[in-house]
């Protein structure tokens, strides 16, 4: 039986170097075998890079007409949802004058993180929201970074912060997340809106930008989930774990599957429902997908592609070529849940900025 190894695809964990050995259970058409070299892309986390021996052409362009899964389009989703968050500012500012501010605290010189402010500058500006950013040294200390995050707390004109991660190893990044308001914690990490979202009869003032944007794409196109049976792979706190307390509250039977869990595979096949966040490429074979169900594959790792430019390409946690063939929808990667993220943001600091305001 193949050896599997689930890591969180969220948060900024160092990779390991495993001893290359050839892994039997390789997605058709698309093998893939992993080296968990670390490499710098555009997500704010540590991603790893992956070699496949004869990889095709990425299958996504075409999936939708020859195989009968329907393609969850989150970046078409991610258009619609900035499109009406910007006539909503729109009316804001002609109605009172307000108008949504978000602020970015970008800590070291990381250029995947970089580019990950850039493109949600890029979205405040496509929609209308003032962008506050902030840029420090690596060697910052751990109370400039607070004292920042206080001067955005006491601003009126910022409705939302957002502490760019990972943070360098010196700093505390509890007690930084936990300095944000709540009132203002637009990424939902802070432990009330964690603690408000796992209680019944309680709402959080924000939910995770990521796992709400799973929930959403699964609403949108009209995928029931009262009374389904869901499976989500991985237990992080920015993706499974939120994952799995939306889908409970949606009355969705839940169960994680995780690094300890035993016959992952049997568990998996049981599902409705699969959200699969565990940074492992094609890890989410055919034979562990009931048929109909719908997948959302947080996962996007990158994998060694001699015949692309860049030298590599994405794939996700899920054998698209194999899952497309049995479930009923499936998102892509990249251009599933990836532009729902900060569609996301954009939406809970429109949220926020109405909430202070009073503004229906």
């Amino acid at each position: 039986m193949a050896s599997m190894m689930f890591t969180d695809c969220s948060s900024s964990t160092t990779a390991r170097l495993l001893p290359f050995r050839h892994n039997p259970l390789l997605c058709r058409n698309n093998g893939v075998v992993s080296l968990r070299r670390l490499v710098n892309l555009s997500s704010p986390r540590s991603l790893r890079l992956h070699s496949s021996s004869s990889l095709s052409p990425s299958p996504t362009a075409s999936l939708a007409t020859e195989t009968p899964a329907k393609v969850i389009d989150g970046k078409s989703v991610a258009k619609q949802i900035r499109d009406e968050i910007n006539a909503e500012v729109a009316r804001m500012k002609d109605a009172i004058g307000i108008v949504p501010g978000l602020a970015v605290i970008l800590v070291g010189d990381r250029k995947d993180s970089a580019t990950y402010v850039r493109n949600k500058k890029k979205a405040c500006d496509s929609v209308g929201i003032n962008s506050f950013e902030v840029r420090l040294p690596e060697d910052s200390t751990e109370q400039e970074v607070l004292k920042f995050i206080s001067n955005f707390n006491d601003d009126s004109s910022v409705h939302g912060i957002l502490v760019q991660l990972p943070l360098p190893p010196h700093m505390n990044e509890q007690n930084i997340l936990n300095a944000v308001s709540i009132e203002k914690d637009v990424d939902g990490f802070h432990p009330l809106n964690i603690g408000r979202l796992a209680m019944r009869g309680r709402d959080p003032l924000f939910v995770p930008c990521t796992p709400k944007g799973c929930i959403e794409l699964l609403h949108r196109y009209g995928v029931p989930i009262k009374g389904k049976r869901a499976v989500v792979i991985g237990r992080s706190n920015i993706v499974g774990m939120p994952a799995a307390l939306l889908l409970q509250r949606e009355d969705a039977t839940i169960s994680i599957v995780h690094s300890r869990t035993k016959n992952p595979e049997e568990i998996t096949r049981q599902a409705d429902i699969i959200i699969s966040a565990v940074g492992q490429p094609n890890m989410v074979r055919g034979s562990w997908i009931k048929p109909g169900a719908v997948i959302i594959d947080v996962g996007i790792n990158p994998v060694e592609d001699e015949k692309s430019p860049r030298g590599y390409r994405l794939v996700g946690d899920v054998c698209y070529e194999e899952a497309s063939e049995i479930a009923s929808a499936i998102t892509p990667v990249p251009g599933g849940v990836g532009p729902m993220t900060i569609a996301m943001l954009l939406s809970n600091t429109l949220v926020s900025a109405k909430r202070v305001h009073n503004f229906q």
